[in-house]
């Protein structure tokens, strides 16, 4: 690429989340960054975007030591990425890079997660995109070899002619920079959230519900994401927003004859 490449920087976190910040840094040195992000936390938003209400955008000043453009958008995380290229940048950027995630979005949580959609939205739009997420849901988190895969990752994607709608999911596993074994490329695991919805009273002696649970892997697969995280890999899912499945299409063709 014989120009500096645009790289829009988005997350799920909100603007003030360590996480971003650290993306921004493990960055930086790649191309032209813009931040456009909530300015509060949406995770677990999916894909979800405004419509019936109105959409504030604000510079912001919090990233000046790294000398990069910031915005926060009141919306969710695929409302930032619209707005991003709408109002802000003008035309389309080289990369988007969502993230860096506090906590998994390993097997089923990239539907629920406002990280992934976010840059599934700028796939969709044809812009190279991946999101991060580091499997440690503490705010002090250490980031460090999240943010070596992060650029390792940014700096294949620049390097390489990708293929349409390039999109990637990638997860880091919580470990000491020593234990840390590289990158695998894997599949999404079949998996599942089994929720519970406890029944409690507020103090005003009105019910109110809260939801809980567990995550179970029905997946034995050695090349799963969560089988190559517990192994001390970050992995890489490509993924794709073409929810139609093949299969079942020739099934209901061949045995319901429509």
């Amino acid at each position: 690429m014989s120009r500096t490449p645009s790289i829009l920087i988005v997350n799920d976190d909100g603007i003030t989340a360590p996480g971003i910040a650290r993306l921004i840094e493990a960055v930086q040195h790649l191309g032209t960054i813009t931040v456009v992000a909530p300015d509060s936390p949406q995770s677990g938003m999916g894909h979800a975007v405004t419509i019936g209400n109105t959409l504030r955008l604000e510079p912001v000043d919090i990233f000046h030591e790294l000398g990069v453009e910031a915005y926060q958008c009141s919306g969710t995380p695929v409302d930032c990425v619209k707005i991003a290229q709408d109002i802000i940048l003008k035309h389309k950027p080289d990369l988007c890079l969502s993230g860096i995630n506090h906590g998994s979005n390993a097997s089923i949580n990239v539907i629920y997660s406002g990280t992934m959609s976010a840059a599934m939205e700028a796939a969709i739009d044809g812009i190279p995109a991946a999101g991060f997420s580091l499997m440690d849901f503490k705010w002090d988190a250490d980031f460090s070899v999240a943010q070596q895969v992060a650029r390792e990752v940014a700096e294949r994607m620049l390097a390489s002619r990708l293929p349409e709608n390039f999109l990637l999911n990638v997860n880091i596993p919580r470990c000491p920079a020593e234990e840390f074994k590289g990158i695998k490329v894997a599949r999404q695991a079949m998996a599942q959230w089994k929720e519970n919805f406890e029944k409690r009273i507020d103090p005003r002696g009105k019910d109110y519900y809260w939801m809980t649970g567990k995550f179970v892997n029905y997946d034995v697969g050695l090349d799963t994401d969560l089988e190559v995280l517990k192994e001390g890999y970050a992995s890489v899912v490509p993924v794709k927003f073409d929810l139609t499945d093949q299969e079942v299409k020739s099934w209901l063709k061949s045995s319901w004859k429509i």
